[in-house]
Formats: structure tokens, sequence, C-alpha cells
């Protein structure tokens, strides 16, 4: 009886051997595409399961790309990319998102009245991290534009440009970002007003200025939409 479960045992571990051991043996990963959004503060691991280690973390409300899907045991895992990152997250901590969607957030009475807010706050000084009518860094100036027309957006100027979609065509209270002006990446956001001009908190004050500008034309990254 002895001998007979021994060579059970062994031909029990040997079949493991053979079929790789564990429940939670991650598949090859296969193309996905397509833009989703967080529903949670997530962690992005190195590869797909629990065990791999943690890479960064996403807040809730964050877009990434998707480029491929890959199961771990029975759970489906969602490879990411954003802002040159790459990483896995379970599947059930993303929806998908279109910016068909994220255009439609926003009701046009509502831009409307973030473009006339922004432009009665031009002339008040530039000051870096201003959110009031005391001071405006561009993002608090964009923060507090929208947040008296109902709108909670995000602080800062990656927040806003993550939980933007990007868009071909601006209307009037659009987002315009900018890249490599006083830092390397997204670094600086104005409204888009319409006449290929936008209004911002820059330099000494809140003011509009020309999409044409030399500068700003060569810092332009893109149109975007909340």
């Amino acid at each position: 009886m002895k001998k007979m479960f021994v060579s059970i045992l062994m031909a029990t571990i040997m079949i493991m051997g053979f079929t790789g051991g564990s429940a939670d043996a991650a598949s090859k990963a296969t193309a996905k595409s397509g833009v989703y959004i967080t529903t949670h503060n997530t962690n992005v691991r190195a590869d797909a399961g629990t065990t791999h280690r943690i890479v960064f973390t996403l807040k809730k409300g964050t877009r990434v790309n998707l480029t491929h899907q890959k199961y771990a045991g029975k759970q489906l895992w969602y490879k990411v990319k954003i802002n040159g990152k790459k990483g896995y997250v379970l599947s059930s901590l993303l929806k998908k998102s279109t910016a068909k969607a994220v255009a439609s957030s926003t009701p046009e009475k509502s831009k409307s009245g973030i473009v006339k807010t922004a432009m009665n706050l031009r002339g008040i000084p530039y000051r870096f991290g201003g959110t009031t009518t005391r001071g405006f860094d561009c993002s608090g100036f964009i923060q507090y534009s929208f947040k008296k027309n109902g709108k909670s957006i995000a602080r800062t100027t990656t927040g806003q440009y993550k939980q933007s979609a990007k868009i071909k065509s601006p209307r009037p209270g659009d987002l315009v970002f900018f890249h490599n002006t006083y830092r390397k990446g997204i670094s600086h956001v104005g409204i888009y007003i319409g006449n290929n001009k936008f209004v911002h908190a820059g330099g000494k004050k809140s003011e509009v200025v020309s999409l044409s500008n030399p500068y700003w034309k060569s810092k332009f990254n893109s149109f975007r939409r909340i």
C-alpha cells in the first residue's frame, strides 16, 4: 500500500512538472489596442499577475493606451502604455474610453462659461503654484475656470493632460497643451478661445496669445478635450 502511494505521488509530481505546475502560469501576450480609463487607483506591474513587482501606479481616471492582453491563470491582464512607461494592469480595473464620449462630457454651455470666466481673469499676476485671483499658474488658472463652471478637474498640468483626450479640431473651451517650456515633457496649458488664440496664465500675467506666436508655435503639443 505504501509503495502504491509513493508511486501515485511521484506520478502527480511528474504531471505537474510537465503542465507547468501552477494555475497562475501566464499565457503568451496577444495584441490588444484601445484607449481605456482606470476605475480605481491602480498598481501597474512588470508582468501579468499579482506576484510581479509594481513598476508604477496610476490614479483613478487616468487614460492609457492598450498594447497587449495576457492571461495569468483565470485573470485577464492588459499591457498599458502611458508617457513612455509600460506595464500590466488587471482588466477589471479598466474601462473602455473613447474620444467621442469625452468630447460630449462638457456641454457647450459650460464651455462658453469657461471661456468667459477665463477671459475675465486677464491681467491677474502669474504666481507659481497659484490657484486664486491673487495669482495663478497655468494649471491653477485652468482648474479655477472649470470649477467656476461646475467642472472639477485635476490640479496639475500633467493631471489635466491625462484627464483629457486628444482632438484634431478644437472648439472654444478646449485645452491647448505645450511641452518643453520650463521642463521636459508636458509643461504648460491654456484654454482655446477660437481664431487660433488661447488664454492662459503665463509670463507676468494671465493674457490672450496667438498660436502663431513663434515661441508657442514651437512648443505646441496638442489640443485636448475634457
